[in-house]
């Protein structure tokens, strides 16, 4: 602990729901790791405002992050910056954080931006580590540790499998689609998009176009929790290099949704509903119904009802995904209220009036990771899985996003993480302490040798 007048400063730019338990964190442990913490950001809450006056070791700052010399000015305050920003706005904080010679900290993926600062970061002497939120992040640590592990032990990796899901805890599982939000809802919209989704299998590459993506499913069991289908991520192979896994025969990484949820959401992406590269004219005058028609071929003597179920080939004993449709109020004459908004910020409206998370639900995060290796000549596999609950205080979403986050800054500033550059959480020095403090939080995983 840094003695009296010695904080070590914590700048936080990006108060959002993501933050939230970052923030518990950070103020909690505070006064015991002599820390002070600035929050950054655009508007707060007056909530928020209350919740934060009472504590003499926080401070919170208005901050545009466009405007670079109040942005700087703050970067050049602190020993640490943490940027929970969208994932573009990451890099003008990174060249800051460079310049001034400050640590940072971030769960997005790193961008070929964030690469290119590579040796500058090592020149100047910061750690800036990426990636370190759920998934991208806690799938790192514990994948990495077992993988590291069969090759200590003189085995050799065959297949990689590892999927992630932000769902819906069963005690609040009410909808025939198995499912709500826990995250930025535009991103579950448009899943899939912008970008080929490629993995390679059994020594194969392969390659799933988008209009293809939710039906190229592979169905996988968690003891205690049931089934569930998992869809492939963009790109599974630049893991490769980063695994150290590059003559690896499988790798794949996946999304989890219930079983049930990717045939159902096939139906919106076959009709059109989340392409976001266009707008609609006249969105604002429209009903949900009359958005749903737009996409259905002209017949003034068909339902829409029946054009879609025509559309999709769906047979009439074919109930359950139709049902699930209907669920949402898409053939309601229920006003859209947009103005020149494409499909997909159409049908994101429609998904929150029903996908919410209610006061008093909660969400879970599910985790699954399959290895195939090779030991003593015999063929062998092992399942490792981590599952979440929700509280009334917190999401497991913002817990899982948060806590990594908070460790890593934590053993920067506390010296248990010297090397400078940019990172992912893939080193020994780096997972062994974050899974550590991740299991006295109550994150753990659970392994099964399989044969």
């Amino acid at each position: 602990m840094s003695q009296e007048g010695e904080h070590k400063k914590i700048l936080l730019i990006g108060a959002g729901r993501s933050s939230q338990y970052l923030i518990h964190y950070l103020i909690k442990n505070a006064k015991t790791e002599g820390w002070k913490l600035k929050i950054a950001d655009l508007n707060f809450s007056d909530d928020f405002k209350t919740k934060m006056q009472a504590n003499e070791l926080v401070e919170l700052v208005q901050l545009d992050i466009k405007e670079e010399e109040a942005r700087r000015k703050e970067v050049n305050a602190s020993d640490l910056v943490i940027s929970m920003l969208p994932a573009h706005m990451h890099i003008e904080v990174a060249k800051d954080c460079i310049s001034f010679k400050k640590h940072m900290v971030t769960a997005s993926y790193i961008s070929p931006e964030m690469k290119a600062l590579e040796a500058d970061a090592k020149a100047a002497g910061v750690c800036m580590i990426n990636e370190i939120g759920v998934d991208p992040g806690i799938d790192h640590c514990s994948a990495m540790e077992q993988i590291d592990a069969i090759r200590d032990a003189g085995g050799k990796m065959l297949d990689f499998e590892t999927f992630t899901g932000g769902l819906v805890a069963p005690d609040s599982d009410n909808n025939p689609w198995n499912y709500k939000f826990s995250w930025n809802p535009r991103n579950v919209v448009i899943a899939g998009q912008g970008g080929a989704v490629k993995f390679i299998q059994e020594g194969t590459y392969k390659y799933i176009p988008y209009h293809k993506l939710f039906r190229r499913t592979e169905l996988i069991q968690i003891d205690g929790f049931g089934k569930f289908e998992g869809y492939a991520n963009r790109d599974s192979l630049k893991y490769r290099q980063v695994y150290g896994l590059e003559d690896i025969r499988t790798m794949f990484r996946g999304t989890l949704r219930r079983t049930g949820f990717c045939r159902a959401w096939d139906a919106f992406i076959q009709l059109g509903a989340t392409d976001d590269s266009y707008v609609i004219e006249n969105s604002a005058e429209l009903t949900f119904r009359e958005f749903i028609n737009l996409f259905l071929p002209y017949n003034p003597h068909d339902s829409v009802e029946l054009k879609l179920r025509h559309y999709l080939n769906l047979a009439h004993d074919e109930v359950e995904l139709f049902d699930k449709l209907a669920w949402l109020d898409i053939f309601e004459e229920i006003p859209v209220e947009l103005e020149r908004a494409t499909p997909a910020q159409i049908l994101q409206k429609i998904l929150e009036r029903k996908w919410k998370l209610e006061e008093g639900d909660h969400d879970m995060i599910v985790m699954w990771h399959k290895f195939v290796y090779e030991m003593d000549g015999v063929e062998r596999e092992k399942h490792s899985s981590m599952v979440l609950k929700g509280d009334d205080d917190f999401t497991a979403m913002s817990k899982s996003v948060g806590l990594p986050v908070a460790l890593s800054a934590r053993l920067i500033l506390d010296g248990s993480i010297t090397e400078s550059g940019i990172h992912v959480p893939i080193k020994k020095g780096m997972y062994t302490p974050i899974l550590k403090a991740l299991e006295e939080e109550g994150i753990r995983f659970t392994e099964k040798q399989i044969r």
